[in-house]
């Protein structure tokens, strides 16, 4: 990834976004879209030199946003429950972003949970596809699906460089699925957990995620690159959160339920290959949540 490249960045104030606009603002010329509902975000994004306009992806205005960019990262998620408001804002408004910017490459983020639930089998980018994450949120998995889908026939259609990276679990300094844990087992709360146990997963920390941005762009092809995105370690949710108990100085506590999601577990090795192997031990990872997110 050339250095100074007009980067555009979606969904630039959301949990890993955040993260990836100013890790890419060090080195590139880096232009923000979201809704802006976060003032202090925005102010942080500016003062990192990032050029911020406010765009809701649900009801595109795209007359604002630039065209011809070098790279697009789509990060931007709606997560509303409302099944036309998901598909339009995840699936129908990347397509209309693809076909007004013409990026020169794509980085279209989306989830391990396109998959079909498969327990402790670790997935590989081959595996079917299905709606593992149904039990808590009705139409992610499917608008997931469908966002790929629309990524996929852009880099035919307009012959657009694309990763689909599938991310796992992201956690770090600004939150997570392992914060929700946190906050949960500081309220002494049960977290809830599969009966399907141990629940796996592959989590990575946003300073791994900010690391691989540019390189996933780089392999970025047509058809499009489809890759697994998550942390080279497999581990337990009942794992992280008996070190994040530890950490806070409570204790961990669980109650199986149907009603929550099983462990999505994935296999890394086409992400090894490509991008390299991730680096923050998910141990040091959670130590580092506990403090960055103080009782």
């Amino acid at each position: 990834m050339r250095s100074g490249s007009h980067v555009l960045v979606t969904g630039a104030t959301g949990q890993v976004a955040f993260g990836v606009a100013l890790g890419l603002a060090a080195e590139h010329r880096v232009t923000a879209i979201a809704r802006f509902r976060d003032a202090g975000k925005r102010a942080a994004l500016e003062a990192a030199g990032i050029e911020c306009i406010e765009v809701d992806l649900a009801r595109p205005d795209l007359a604002v946003v630039p065209r011809e960019v070098d790279h697009l990262a789509n990060f931007a998620v709606v997560k509303s429950g409302r099944w036309d408001l998901d598909l339009n804002a995840n699936a129908e408004a990347l397509g209309l972003l693809l076909e007004h910017v013409r990026p020169g490459s794509l980085l279209h983020c989306s989830s391990t949970g396109v998959y079909q639930p498969a327990g402790a089998h670790r997935l590989a980018e081959t595996d079917a596809l299905g709606d593992n994450h149904r039990p808590i949120m009705e139409t992610y998995s499917i608008s997931k699906i469908a966002a790929e889908v629309v990524a996929r026939y852009g880099a035919r259609q307009w012959g657009i460089p694309t990763t689909i990276a599938r991310l796992n679990v992201p956690y770090g300094d600004e939150g997570g699925w392992p914060a929700f844990h946190l906050a949960m087992l500081r309220a002494g709360q049960s977290v809830p957990v599969h009966p399907d146990r141990p629940n796996l997963f592959n989590p990575i920390h946003h300073d791994d995620i900010v690391r691989m941005v540019p390189a996933l762009l780089d392999v970025a092809s047509t058809p499009a690159t489809i890759v697994n995105w998550g942390g080279t370690e497999q581990v337990a949710l009942e794992a992280w959160c008996e070190v994040l108990a530890e950490a806070a100085g409570v204790e961990a506590r669980f109650v199986e339920t149907e009603a929550t999601i099983g462990g999505v577990t994935i296999d890394t090795t086409r992400m090894v290959d490509l991008v390299g192997p991730t680096t923050v031990d998910w141990r040091d990872g959670m130590r580092r949540l506990v403090a960055a997110h103080p009782a």
